[in-house]
């Protein structure tokens, strides 16, 4: 099977990717924007402040900061625009249309409560108003036959209501749709121009009809936003190639992304993991967790020989169905806000300064105590740091927001205070790490900490020790290493198709044809859009359940029926203990379609004495003074004592005491705890 995809794939490379002398790659993340540009030879790294309401600007601003020209450069950005929409209700005004009687069915969901016992929940908006729901025929029996033939009478009232409705973007969500598009397509026909139009039977033509149709909504709700914005980028950067991460950690074309708004949702956290990746196969680990801590958000993920990919995340309230990158994120950054509760007791996130007006250190008029406030008052972040390379710090200031915190309390000392809030953020982030190890049967002390974002190294060695973890590494230029994710990515596009029944070996033809069919439909998409092929490969896999159960496992095909029955039994049983004996039934098919992989050239450290701190300061709960270091100074093989400060334009680490710090060979700090 493998080899036929590889022969199709061979057949449909119409052209060779272009030579690129310069690539850039962008994290557009909720307070900083980060920006590594690649040359073949080497990296130049830049932040500038995120400009939320407009994107585009702080690239174009990181662009010329960068001195680089209008044309022969490439950019590879992951988006917060997707995320941001949903999460804050400022997406497109959207209509649902569904099949007649079916108008609730967003509304209604799973009915699965949020808080199990909780017996007054507070109501829950629907994703969808429902004086912007619509009802028509197209409906499709589960044997693929026409139930209720959507008619002439339906489209016209459709394009109607739509019009009178004001819609700017319109969900198509059909029952069984993805038997039978053609009800959809009809519909989609219908409707008027300029609107945007999102059906689920393209979307995600799987069972399950209200995950399909949440995806659906999500890629119509958001779509035009991200439309937009690549719009007005592109506009601004005319001679420039524009590529976006997909929350899978594959990159595609910007003109493909708009219609694809859905897999977008978690672009920049994606980059991270990725670029953690690359850096851990640069210095010999497999299995590793990452911890991403930016201004807004903290994202964390663990990483076993491959990056794991889900398909039942959340995006708040709503689940998302399209295959992502396994990421927990918290609300719990530098910006997070540290305030007193009703009942007097200090409390940190998940509400977030932002990037305007940012934590109260930047001067820039926010007046509420944050994470990186609390930093800075304990001297943890030196205060002659310029964040982002232009970003002065207001020691004065910071001070006197934790002070008013610390008055509420009824706390006379304000560093205590600030440990307070350095002590519950890392408790919140703690439990995350724990979430995706310790809750899934996982040991964390088996698995390095690879910390990153421009606020992590600060939190590194508090966090390890929390959980037992002896070795972490916070890699060369960390607080910019989501951005050069998106230079490792390889482009690529996730596909998938319900094919329902008993798997048998009988099957196996079926199986294969159809997993053909999906990947020459994928690529023929892909050169549509202009893509090189050359070089990509197919990963075809399976998803099984044994008879009657709700949750799938996701299997590798290699052609055989044994062989992934094997597969599932044995998966099954370490995932939950057991193997049952009845029949196995397959639900859906996958097909990941995946270029080949930058290789970077990472610069190595600089070699000779080892080098010496730049200043000495204080740090609140040391009684001597503390030696400061800059990261681009250190040489191979330095050992670092604790406790210190290795400070860098995008990002500061604090060596705590007890731990040791060496650069290795590639300028990464490898750090160990000599107490746990």
């Amino acid at each position: 099977m493998i080899r036929q995809e590889q022969e199709v794939m061979t057949k449909a490379d119409r052209t060779r990717p272009g030579k690129r002398t310069l690539v850039v790659g962008v994290d557009a993340g909720g307070t900083f924007t980060d920006f590594v540009a690649y040359d073949g030879r080497g990296f130049r790294v830049h932040k500038v402040l995120s400009t939320p309401e407009a994107p585009e600007r702080a690239i174009l601003a990181g662009i010329e900061a960068l001195g680089l020209s209008e044309a022969g450069f490439c950019i590879i950005h992951g988006t917060t625009v997707a995320t941001n929409a949903v999460l804050e209700g400022k997406g497109a005004r959207t209509c649902l249309v569904t099949n007649r009687g079916f108008r609730d069915l967003l509304t209604i969901g799973r009915q699965a409560r949020r808080d199990l016992y909780d017996l007054c929940p507070s109501p829950c908006a629907p994703p969808v108003p429902r004086e912007l729901c619509l009802e028509a025929g197209g409906r499709i029996g589960a044997d693929g036959d026409v139930l209720d033939p959507v008619t002439e009478e339906d489209l016209v009232a459709l394009a109607a209501a739509v019009r009178t409705l004001g819609a700017e973007a319109v969900a198509i969500d059909c029952l069984f749709s993805y038997l039978d598009p053609s009800q959809e397509r009809a519909i989609e026909a219908a409707l008027p121009a300029g609107v945007f139009v999102s059906r689920s039977s393209e979307v995600l033509p799987e069972r399950r009809e209200y995950e399909r149709g949440i995806a659906t909504w999500l890629n119509a709700y958001t779509g035009p936003k991200i439309h937009g914005y690549l719009e007005r980028l592109a506009g601004a950067l005319p001679a420039t190639r524009i590529a976006v991460m997909q929350s899978a950690g594959e990159t595609l074309s910007a003109a493909a992304a708009s219609r694809r708004a859905v897999h977008l949702l978690l672009s920049g956290p994606a980059g991270g993991v990725m670029g953690a990746r690359a850096v851990a196969r640069g210095v010999g680990h497999e299995r590793f967790l990452t911890l991403d801590m930016g201004g807004t958000s903290t994202d964390v993920a663990l990483v076993d020989g491959e990056v794991v990919l889900t398909s039942e995340g959340r995006l708040g309230p709503y689940p998302v169905a399209v295959p992502m990158v396994d990421i927990h994120s918290i609300g719990t950054g530098g910006g997070s806000i540290a305030y007193a509760d009703a009942g007097g007791l200090l409390r940190v996130g998940p509400a977030s300064a932002g990037a305007d007006p940012g934590p109260a250190c930047y001067g820039r008029g926010g007046g509420e105590p944050t994470v990186t406030d609390a930093n800075l008052v304990l001297g943890r972040l030196p205060a002659d740091s310029k964040l982002a390379g232009s970003v002065n710090l207001d020691v004065g200031a910071a001070r006197a927001a934790v002070g008013r915190l610390a008055a509420r309390l009824g706390m006379p000392v304000i560093e205590d205070v600030a440990l307070g809030i350095v002590a519950i953020a890392n408790e919140h982030m703690a439990n995350a790490l724990r979430v995706i190890s310790l809750h899934r049967g996982l040991d964390p002390r088996r698995f390095p900490l690879f910390c990153f974002g421009g606020a992590g190294g600060l939190h590194v060695c508090d966090l390890a020790r929390a959980l037992g973890i002896r070795e972490t590494l916070v890699p060369r230029d960390a607080g910019v290493l989501s951005a050069l994710g998106m230079l490792a990515a390889p482009s690529g596009r996730q596909l998938s198709r319900t094919l329902s029944g008993v798997l048998t070996p009988a099957r196996r033809r079926e199986i294969g044809v159809a997993l053909r069919t999906l990947a020459e439909q994928g690529l023929a998409a892909m050169a549509g859009e202009g893509m090189g092929l050359r070089g990509f490969h197919a990963y075809p896999s399976l998803d099984l359940c044994y008879r009657g159960q709700a949750h799938t496992l996701n299997m590798v095909w290699q052609g055989s029926v044994g062989r992934a029955l094997d597969a599932f039994h044995q998966a099954h049983e370490r995932r939950y203990g057991h193997r049952l004996g009845t029949p196995v039934e397959l639900v859906n098919l996958r097909v990941a379609l995946r270029g080949p992989a930058a290789r970077l050239s990472l610069a190595q450290p600089p070699s000779g004495h080892p080098a010496s701190p730049t200043r000495w300061i204080t740090v609140y709960g040391v009684g001597a003074p503390v030696p400061v270091f800059q990261r681009d100074a250190l040489t191979a093989g330095q050992g670092l004592p604790a406790p210190a400060i290795i400070a860098d334009p995008g990002s500061t680490t604090y060596l705590a005491r007890g731990w040791h710090a060496t650069v290795d060979e590639h300028g990464h700090l490898r750090l160990r705890d000599s107490v746990c």
